[in-house]
């Protein structure tokens, strides 16, 4: 099982927790072999409060991905294309069933001791 570590503002987090998100937006696409997304909760969380495994990648320009992922992405259409402004690919990652710790975790408790400004492979 391979592992990727997201960092995810806390209003996105709930969205993910609540089933309302099943779509994660980047502008980069994880390399082959991930299954796990670990969850980093951004300040003023600053903690690792969970995964979710990682069920497919969509990858195309931007109007196309956005016709995918509509309804469930958690985010208004807006904000989607001011995310991806300048862009001409949106990568969107597909989540799946959320395991949420019962005590979150420190990056420390990961080996990390930095908080990645966007991932991190654990």
């Amino acid at each position: 099982m391979s592992r990727m570590l997201l960092s995810i503002k806390p209003e996105y987090v709930k969205k993910i927790i609540s089933g309302k998100k099943k779509y994660e937006f980047r502008k980069f696409h994880c390399r082959d072999g991930i299954d796990t997304i670990v969850i980093y909760a951004t300040a003023p969380t600053k903690k690792v409060i969970g995964e979710v495994a990682l069920v497919n990648i969509i990858e195309g320009d931007i109007e196309y991905v956005w016709h995918e992922t509509r309804g469930f992405g958690g985010i208004l259409k807006r904000d989607y294309k001011k995310y991806y402004q300048k862009r001409e690919v949106a990568i969107a990652y597909q989540l799946g069933e959320v395991t949420v710790y019962e005590e979150p975790l420190m990056l420390e408790d990961l080996g990390l001791n930095y908080v990645p400004q966007s991932f991190a492979y654990i």
